[in-house]
């Protein structure tokens, strides 16, 4: 059967080209009790290091400082990845074994704009294949006429102060746009 057989325990050539592609994927990873978290990861295309055909680097940059990935890790080292490029409707899955590292001369070789990564995701990698379209072409996700307004939706720092209590939306508005603009790397 197709669907079974494309899967391959390595990256081949046209795995390769896509991740150096990608600017986008999404990490799954789940604590040692199996509760489960997805996490986005972007940077410039390419951002993620191919090793070997056996072997990812992920940059790990500042965030959200609740290193939920980084923490589950630690404590159950099975990872899922999905790699996105924009307007390719085809997606690369890879499944795995992680840790995570903070060896000088692999951040430095991660590094944007002169900034080290933080810490690197090691991937063993284990499972590696392409995915259909289907999910892409039925919810139109590159389509720039499906675009949604982002005004439809309140700001950040009016959800969150909407959600927690004491919380100035302005204030909390003003902090994430000082966040983006100034702690991207």
């Amino acid at each position: 059967m197709l669907a079974r057989d494309k899967v391959m325990p390595r990256l081949d050539p046209h795995c390769r080209d896509f991740i150096a592609r990608s600017p986008f994927l999404v990490l799954g990873t789940a604590d040692a009790a199996g509760n489960q978290d997805v996490s986005p990861r972007g940077d410039p295309p390419g951002f993620v290091k191919i090793l070997s055909d056996g072997r990812l680097a992920i940059p790990d940059r500042p965030g959200n400082h609740r290193v939920d990935s980084l923490a589950n890790i630690a404590a159950n080292p099975k990872v899922a990845l999905l790699f996105m490029v924009p307007g390719f409707n085809e997606t690369v899955r890879v499944n795995g074994r992680a840790t995570v590292t903070r060896e000088p001369a692999l951040l430095t070789s991660l590094a944007v704009q002169g900034r080290p990564a933080v810490a690197a995701i090691l991937v063993e990698v284990e499972e590696a294949f392409f995915h259909c379209a289907k999910a892409f072409v039925r919810s139109a996700l590159w389509d720039p006429a499906s675009r949604a307004d982002r005004a439809q939706m309140p700001t950040l720092g009016r959800i969150i102060a909407d959600q927690i209590r004491g919380v100035d939306a302005a204030a909390a508005d003003a902090a994430v746009d000082d966040d983006v603009r100034h702690n991207l790397y």
